[in-house]
């Protein structure tokens, strides 16, 4: 049967799903858009419930489980994107403990406190996979890691990563207890060179926002780092900065 209407309950229920950030966290489930992204979700064990195809698009292999097809029209109304191949899958979702993560004894994990973009934590997580990080860790987070931009600025890195949210006194108690080396970004001229850090031990790093930097929490928690820079800007992206850290330690761990 082919869903033409815009009045289905399951195409409103999608609609909602990519709209609502209370709605997708009450329903426990969310939306994933993409032929790569689908896969990535399926290959790292995320449970879909269904999935919507317009087979005038969609030119992969159909996916093991309920399928409803859909019109261009349709389609179009549900995609949170322009050209995202043809699927749409619903996922449940999965809910991570910080205290369940079992670091390494070389293991890098990347903090980031309050980031409030989507794009940014996507951003984030894609460089985190990329350069094999081991966790990322949202302190004080504001941001619903299934956020439909989420998934799609990350290039559905987010699924096979491990990923956690946590309020600050927690992530500093998780750390002090699993003897991390912290090091904090905080704009200070006693601040090391990252390049001299040493990430063949357990480390983690942590950034604040772009506007406002780390919060005074972390003040004196951890040994202050910074990226030197030859220009006269004095600060980076939020996502650029991470992305050079986790290259440094994956640098570091190879070497």
């Amino acid at each position: 049967m082919l869903i033409e209407s815009f009045q289905n309950e399951k195409i409103k229920s999608v609609t909602k799903l990519l709209t609502d950030n209370r709605f997708r966290k009450k329903s426990k489930v969310f939306v994933v858009e993409g032929q790569q992204e689908n896969e990535r979700a399926v290959q790292y064990h995320f449970e879909p419930l269904e999935f919507f195809i317009c087979e005038n698009i969609f030119k992969g292999k159909t996916p093991d489980g309920k399928i409803h097809y859909v019109s261009e029209k349709v389609y179009e109304k549900i995609a949170y994107r322009g050209s995202s191949e043809g699927i749409i899958g619903i996922y449940e979702a999965k809910e991570a403990v910080l205290s369940s993560f079992v670091p390494k004894e070389n293991s890098t994990v990347i903090i980031v406190e309050g980031v409030e973009k989507p794009g940014n934590l996507g951003a984030i997580l894609r460089s985190c996979e990329a350069f094999g990080i081991d966790a990322l860790i949202v302190a004080d987070g504001k941001t619903d890691f299934y956020n439909p931009n989420v998934i799609r600025s990350s290039v559905g890195c987010l699924f096979g990563m491990e990923v956690y949210q946590a309020e600050n006194d927690e992530t500093l108690k998780f750390l002090q207890q699993n003897k991390f080396n912290i090091y904090t970004t905080l704009m200070d001229e006693s601040a090391e060179d990252l390049y001299k850090r040493d990430f063949k031990q357990r480390s983690a790093v942590l950034f604040g926002t772009e506007h406002s930097g780390l919060s005074d929490f972390w003040m004196g928690k951890g040994q202050n780092t910074l990226i030197p820079m030859a220009g006269s800007i004095d600060s980076l992206n939020l996502s650029n900065a991470v992305a050079i850290t986790c290259y440094e330690s994956l640098k570091q761990k190879k070497g």
